[in-house]
């Protein structure tokens, strides 16, 4: 007899059990597993490396093939090591966590922005060790942070009390959340919304790195809703697991445009901005374009890998 599924409580305990396990591993035997996975991933085909040359090809084309080689192959490696520090994040001490910051560079900006009184809105794209950034905040001031409930329902419990253990409040997306987000605001808190995911629903095609990319516009609302000041920030992880560096800077561009594509348009920008400084931390492992305007194809689908990188799918043998 074939033998049952795992019920989703025992999956939900078996995870927690491994992630624990995981915890208690240095930090660079983490970073190192990451690595050696993400050169394995670079070796092997699998949808992971796919999407991470599609996403270069797309956004770096104008760079020599070898650079956009070397690109992709660092980035694995990075979003490797997201996977293997991520057990650290939420199941040590967040004090601990915390003595693993060795610098932050624009601390005196967020507190420039709460200092107005409208509390601060934070963009956290998903550039670096996020879940960190996350950590850091919510031990100095009140955290809200919005998400989206994931596709295996067990799995949201464990994301939604490793999060909040912190004192980041976390709301699901949708109205109430909303509400909770601007509520938080009203009280001079902070929020912190991971931008760079595609919606669901609403949303513009806004360029990122010159590519149409359908974008969020509940944080552009939230902005010019609240007239909170707004930051960008990221945590930019350090050679040789030596730990990670805080970066916050104010956002200029004018993401309360009226306008819901300039808005989307002027944040993308923003966080562009910040990717081009460690470029192989953003996480290309993920479909950020697999939902073009109208018309366009897919480009994950107009591309398949051949010599070591991709050919139209049309010529490939």
């Amino acid at each position: 007899m074939p033998a049952s599924t795992p019920s989703p409580g025992l999956r939900a305990r078996l995870l927690e059990g491994l992630l624990r396990a995981v915890a208690r591993l240095p930090l660079r035997w983490l970073h190192a597993l990451g690595s050696g996975l993400g050169r394995l991933a670079d070796r092997l085909p699998n949808a992971e490396r796919h999407t991470c040359r599609v996403n270069i090809e797309l956004c770096f084309g104008d760079r020599p093939l070898a650079e956009r080689r070397a690109l992709a192959r660092a980035a694995l490696r990075e979003s490797a090591k997201g996977l293997t520090e991520l057990a650290v994040f939420w199941y040590r001490a967040p004090a601990r966590n915390l003595a693993l910051v060795r610098e932050v560079q624009g601390a005196e900006v967020l507190e420039a922005a709460r200092a107005g009184g409208r509390g601060v809105l934070i963009l956290a794209p998903h550039h670096g060790a996020w879940e960190l950034l996350q950590v850091w905040v919510a031990a100095r001031m009140p955290l809200h942070a919005l998400y989206r409930p994931p596709r295996q329902p067990y799995l949201e419990p464990i994301l939604v009390g490793r999060r909040a253990r912190t004192g980041a409040r976390q709301w699901p997306a949708g109205t109430a959340g909303v509400r909770g987000l601007l509520r938080a605001l009203r009280n001079n808190e902070a929020v912190g919304v991971l931008p760079d995911q595609q919606p669901p629903g609403e949303g513009v095609h806004a360029p990122f790195f010159g590519v149409p990319a359908k974008t969020m516009t509940l944080f552009c609302k939230l902005a010019a809703r609240s007239r909170a000041p707004v930051v960008i920030a990221w945590a930019e992880r350090l050679p040789r697991a030596s730990g990670y560096r805080l970066h916050f800077c104010s956002v200029e561009e004018p993401v309360t445009d009226p306008d819901p594509l300039r808005a989307a348009t002027a944040m993308n920008a923003a966080i562009e901005r910040i990717v081009r400084e460690r470029p192989e931390q953003y996480q290309w492992t993920y479909r950020r374009f697999s939902r073009p305007p109208a018309g366009e194809t897919n480009p994950y689908k107009r591309w398949v890998s051949r010599d070591g990188w991709l050919s139209p799918r049309e010529s490939a043998p």
